[in-house]
Order: C-alpha cells, then sequence, then structure tokens
C-alpha cells in the first residue's frame, strides 16, 4: 500500500525531515548541518531527502515557510491595535527565540553571500508574509479605522522593521512596552 501523498512523500517523512532540520539547526548551527544528519535524525534514508529536496537550504526554505504559515497568521478579534499587538508579540518570539527564528536567521544570514537563495527567501516567503502582515492593516481599512488612501506598504514597515531590526541586527531585546509604544505610534502617524 502506497503512503506517501500524490508526489511520492510521505507526510509524516516530510515533517520528521522538516523538524529534524530546524533542531539540528538549533543545536549545530548552518555550517555544521548536514543532510546526512538530518537523515539519520529523522529516520529517513539519505537518498530520500535528496530526491525531494536538492539542498539543506531548500529544506530550510520549506521548514521557515511551514512553521511561518502556521505561527504568523494574525488574529482577527475586530480590535486593530489589540491584534497588531499580539501579531507583533508573535512574529517576536518566531524571530528570537523559536527554531523557526533561528532557521530564518541562519538563512538571512547565508543569503548575504548567496544571491539566488536571498532572491528565493524575499519571492517564496517573505512575501507570503508581508501578505499575511497586512491582513491586518487591510481589514482595519475596511472596517473604516484606517484611511482608505493609507499607503498600507509603508505602514507594514513601520510595524515589522523595528522587529527585524533588533532579531537581526542590534539584538536589542523586543519588549511588549516596546510593541504596544510601536503600534501605538504607528497608528496615530497613518
Amino acid at each position: 500500500m502506497h503512503r506517501g501523498n500524490r508526489h511520492g512523500r510521505s507526510e509524516q517523512a516530510r515533517l520528521a525531515v522538516l523538524q529534524a532540520a530546524d533542531g539540528l539547526l538549533v543545536e549545530k548551527g548552518f555550517a555544521r548541518l548536514t543532510i546526512e544528519g538530518i537523515a539519520q535524525r529523522a529516520g529517513v534514508a539519505k537518498q530520500t531527502i535528496y530526491r525531494w529536496w536538492p539542498a539543506k537550504t531548500d529544506i530550510l526554505l520549506e521548514a521557515f515557510a511551514t512553521d511561518a504559515a502556521e505561527e504568523l497568521t494574525p488574529p482577527d478579534t475586530g480590535d486593530t491595535t489589540r491584534d497588531l499587538v499580539t501579531h507583533l508579540s508573535t512574529l517576536a518570539r518566531f524571530l528570537t527565540v523559536s527554531d523557526a527564528g533561528a532557521v530564518f536567521r541562519a538563512l538571512t544570514a547565508e543569503s548575504q553571500h548567496d544571491p539566488a537563495l536571498a532572491a528565493r527567501l524575499r519571492d517564496e516567503h517573505l512575501t507570503a508574509q508581508r501578505a499575511r502582515d497586512r491582513q491586518l492593516l487591510q481589514r482595519a481599512v475596511q472596517r473604516g479605522e484606517l484611511p482608505a488612501d493609507a499607503d498600507l506598504d509603508t505602514t507594514v514597515d513601520r510595524l515589522v522593521g523595528p522587529l527585524y531590526y533588533r532579531a537581526l541586527i542590534t539584538g536589542q531585546e523586543i519588549t511588549d512596552e516596546f510593541i504596544t509604544d510601536l503600534v501605538s505610534a504607528t497608528l496615530t502617524s497613518t
């Protein structure tokens, strides 16, 4: 009996590989992460991984995209301020303390030396996250809480940019107070 999906991949094996890659990256770092190690931790054959993913960056990109789609979909309580604070707090934890955040930081660092990876990270993954980040603002426009002509791209930049800056550049803590003040200042100026 065939247990894989229509593309020949077992969902259980796929998830095991993604989880193994996340965990090993956190434990060993990007440079010491190997396909062999991922295969051993996931309990799959190395050839299986190579059939599904050409390189470890492909595994990490899929792991990051899967985690981001699951964890970074914004809430919708009808209260834009509360939803933004909740979403940005989740994003801050995702970027700074989760295994997925470690994957993102590693991919971002590696992309500084690999233009093809940088393009894929932007085009395939960050674009999808930006669309999720915009959802909150689009709902606020629909409810009349933000002007219809509000520049949502700039507003997203103002909201999430400081989080990425702290997570990737300065290493400063992203406190609840910082997020609350950021949301308040951004909504006041929009």
